[in-house]
């Protein structure tokens, strides 16, 4: 039962959380208090246990800020001097890991597929052949630009063949979507507190393999984003080198409980495909279209075309759903005017339905008829 003055957020993140993650927060508690500490070894435990069978090879390093903060703290920290990166983009999010590395003064180059399409292998094995040599290859697992889901075990053998390392952007899969992370060669997993473990923001983690990190000493462009020292620090007293944020600390531990009660990623994936599910048929009885082809299609979040029924403004359609207390997303497209909406986080089929009428009811007042529905 979600609280009154909460609006449903049918976004990747920030997201709706339940109350139980909310209350956690309504306490004080001292980053070098014994419980706090120990609320960190938890976090950091159960984190690794998500990883899937090879997760004893994995440490979890806890990092102030947004998940973008976690993955500068990746490229800055692993890539060496004379290193060179490979970002396979299709979407927003892989383009800003070329921007992070043009700031870094990171040698990258880019091997590029369009929005609506997966990155593939064949063409990463390509590139990784034909331009390198590269020390280390990233890729986004699901996209949130669109929602498409990039085959991550397939491109990390390509990556392991040619001796690379392998980063990936998971924030919006991990927790959510089963990942064998050893299996998929990854060396760097990155994500967000407030993704699919559905906490709320304030931190991002990244999963890495122990070897790799112990091998980055000195490799590191920032203080405070400095991944070995962070790592180090958490390893020697349990603490965060600088001030951690504890009240969104507090709520991740009782987001992991409730992962664990909905029967762990296995169960969470599939109330987000439940929710998925709802929403196609809502969206495809009104009239909108889907960008992305099913077989892409992630149960995370989705894009839709915006119609071609003249007098349709995004801006009043978002402001009329948010006045009904619905949240979803402009669009993030290159050359498509779309939206975008997120079936994770607390949500399940009943809000969906209830975002189906609002939409209608929207529509309505707007003066825009899609399809006579039967």
């Amino acid at each position: 039962m979600k609280e009154m003055s909460d609006k449903l957020l049918f976004t990747p993140g920030p997201l709706s959380t339940s109350p139980e993650v909310k209350r956690a927060m309504l306490r004080d508690l001292g980053s070098r208090d014994s419980e706090f500490i120990g609320t960190v070894r938890e976090i950091r435990r159960g984190l690794v246990a998500l990883a899937g069978p090879g997760a004893a090879a994995y440490e979890a390093v806890l990092m102030q800020g947004s998940g973008t903060f976690a993955i500068e703290s990746v490229l800055g920290s692993v890539v060496p001097p004379r290193g060179r990166l490979l970002v396979a983009v299709n979407g927003a999010y892989g383009r800003r890991m070329e921007q992070i590395a043009a700031r870094l003064g990171i040698a990258a180059a880019r091997v590029c597929f369009e929005e609506n399409a997966p990155v593939e292998a064949v063409a990463v094995a390509e590139a990784l052949r034909v331009q390198g040599p590269f020390t280390h290859t990233a890729v986004i697992h699901c996209e949130t630009t669109t929602g498409i889901l990039n085959p991550v075990e397939r491109i990390g053998e390509a990556v392991a063949a040619a001796g690379a390392e392998f980063i990936v952007d998971a924030m919006s899969s991990f927790g959510g979507l089963p990942l064998d992370v050893a299996g998929a060669r990854i060396d760097y997993l990155v994500s967000s507190a407030n993704k699919c473990i559905q906490g709320v923001p304030g931190f991002g983690f990244v999963l890495a393999r122990r070897e790799r990190l112990l091998e980055i000493e000195g490799r590191a462009r920032s203080l405070s984003l400095d991944l070995l020292a962070q790592w180090r620090g958490l390893e020697s007293d349990g603490q965060f080198r600088f001030t951690p944020p504890t009240h969104a600390l507090l709520a991740f531990r009782r987001a992991l409980e409730e992962l664990e009660a909905e029967g762990g990623i296995a169960g969470r994936n599939a109330r987000h495909r439940a929710n998925h599910a709802v929403l196609m048929e809502e969206m495809e009885a009104i009239g909108f279209e889907p960008y992305l082809a099913p077989e892409h299609q992630s149960p995370i979040i989705t894009t839709f075309r915006y119609p071609a029924a003249a007098g349709f403004d995004f801006g009043d359609f978002y402001s009329r759903l948010s006045a009904r207390g619905m949240v979803i997303y402009p669009g993030k497209l290159t050359h498509q005017d779309c939206f975008r909406i997120g079936t994770i986080g607390h949500l399940f089929p009943d809000d969906i339905r209830r975002l189906g009428a609002a939409i209608r009811e929207v529509l309505a007042e707007m003066g825009i008829q899609l399809r006579h529905e039967s």
